[in-house]
């Protein structure tokens, strides 16, 4: 079972660190437990290098030890890195599945 009770479709948040600035719109960020380089958009703010941001995302997929989150592109990393946000809460049906009989 996932850490936390955390299932696909949840929306959870990890913390990544700043390594440094691409251009002028995009950050080049390390995820734990990430062994790929990953970049965001970051127009906004100004963050210097080692700062942390949180980077927010769907669960696509849960493992045993891993979970993958949709960050665009999907990343896959530890359990252990990610806090849970919001829970997924599937919609009520307005109708009934199945026709009344007659």
């Amino acid at each position: 079972m996932a850490k936390g009770g955390i299932k696909v479709g949840d929306e959870v948040a990890i913390t990544a660190t700043v390594r440094r600035r691409v251009t002028e719109d995009r950050v080049s960020v390390s995820i734990p437990s990430y062994g790929f380089p990953h970049s965001i958009i970051d127009r906004t703010s100004t963050p210097k290098k080692e700062q942390s941001i949180e980077l927010t995302g769907d669960v696509l997929r849960v493992d045993e030890k891993t979970m993958t989150v949709s960050l665009s592109p999907p990343v896959t990393v530890d359990i252990s890195t990610v806090k849970l946000v919001t829970s997924y809460v599937p919609p009520k049906r307005k109708t009934p599945l199945v026709d009344k009989a007659t």
